[in-house]
């Protein structure tokens, strides 16, 4: 790993454990992680579940229809937004799957 990539690194762990996003981990098996270069030249963690994914059970039913969903809506009286920054960090995990996240630096 080049040295930039190693302080890039280093740097975005050390806020995802500030933030209580990630924690460390005794997993037996973990994730490779890798960078993906954004469009303002910055470094984006990502973690390479494919191995996983080929070994989890899929859900049996469909997703609702987004026009289904929107028709839902008509009658609502109260809309509220919420904040998608680090939204995908806000996703709660079973704890019974959580190991099943662990990556390996």
């Amino acid at each position: 790993m080049a040295p930039i990539e190693l302080k890039e690194l280093k740097d975005q762990l050390q806020k995802l454990l500030e933030r209580g996003f990630i924690r460390p981990s005794v997993s037996p098996c973990g994730a490779p992680f890798l960078f993906v270069k954004k469009k303002d030249g910055s470094m984006r963690l990502c973690i390479d579940y494919r191995e996983l994914n080929k070994i989890t059970i899929r859900n049996r039913y469909p997703l609702p229809r987004i026009d289904d969903l929107f028709d839902q809506l008509q009658v609502a009286m109260h809309f509220s937004k919420i904040d998608l920054r680090s939204g995908y960090h806000q996703l709660r995990v079973k704890e019974q799957d959580i190991s099943k996240t662990a990556f390996r630096t």
